[in-house]
């Protein structure tokens, strides 16, 4: 039996999401860019049910309250309310640290490291992006059934959101 979650006729998935801009700090072109993909890469492939809905599909308004809180107001494409969920960012602030010193040092390490350290960090990578993942998953648990590639992708986008300009 597979940990995934059990979606019916496949109408339970993110169609649109809107990040609420006042609640995101001024960044960089390129880091505009990273959120779009983000989502980008969200919305072509997901399952997502909040736990008392009965139908979707969704369109999701996140926003970051304070640095510290993800909202997520989730509504059907058509407009009718099915939750509001709130998520500590707190939790997640080490591995997106530890995510982000990875990632720099993968790109240092394109330049001037072997194959075989360059696929040691890569795999490192990987194995945090999983973690926040699974935290991600758990975190939401009790409040909507995601599944595990949603959730990768959705921890992908919480990153975005905290990557602070160079």
């Amino acid at each position: 039996m597979s940990d995934e979650p059990d979606y019916e006729a496949g109408e339970h998935f993110i169609a649109e999401l809107h990040i609420d801009d006042e609640s995101l700090p001024i960044t960089s072109v390129e880091m505009q860019h990273e959120r779009r993909v983000a989502i980008f890469d969200l919305i072509e492939g997901n399952q997502f049910k909040p736990l008392d809905s009965v139908s979707g599909p969704y369109m999701v308004r996140l926003s970051l309250e304070e640095g510290r809180r993800l909202q997520f107001d989730v509504s059907t494409t058509l407009g009718v309310p099915r939750a509001q969920i709130g998520l500590s960012v707190v939790p997640f602030r080490r591995i997106i640290k530890d995510y982000f010193m990875i990632c720099e040092s993968y790109h240092n390490a394109i330049r001037t490291a072997t194959s075989a350290q360059i696929e040691a960090i890569d795999m490192g990578r990987r194995g945090l992006h999983n973690e926040g993942s699974r935290l991600l998953s758990d975190s939401l648990r009790n409040q909507a059934d995601l599944s595990f590639d949603t959730s990768r992708r959705l921890f992908t986008l919480i990153c975005s959101l905290h990557r602070q300009n160079r």
